[in-house]
């Protein structure tokens, strides 16, 4: 069975999430802190033990940079699981990667 989802955006004041509701109940999210007022930082992520192997984690990163290029902002992650997505794929990440100059 193919694994249906949502994946939505919660944005209030300088905080933010993705994450994914199912039956009612959250499962799985990525939180961001704004850094300045167009860089982010990916600080958490957490995916429910049900979700395990879906792929959800990568899902939400999808989902946080495909908002970062139609707001034309950059991200930062301090969370280890996000810091491997971009390290893995700098190429395809690299206009979304906040680099200090």
């Amino acid at each position: 069975m193919k694994l249906i989802m949502e994946i939505k955006h919660q944005q209030k004041n300088k905080n933010g999430k993705f994450y994914v509701v199912i039956d009612g109940e959250q499962k799985a999210e990525m939180t961001y802190k704004f850094k300045e007022k167009s860089v982010i930082d990916i600080n958490h992520t957490e995916v429910d033990d049900s979700l395990k192997g879906e792929g959800v984690g990568s899902k939400l990163v999808d989902s946080a940079v495909a908002y970062l290029r139609e707001n034309n902002m950059k991200a930062v992650a301090s969370c280890p699981f996000v810091q491997h997505v971009f390290n893995k794929n700098q190429h395809e990440y690299q206009d979304i990667i906040y680099h200090r100059n």
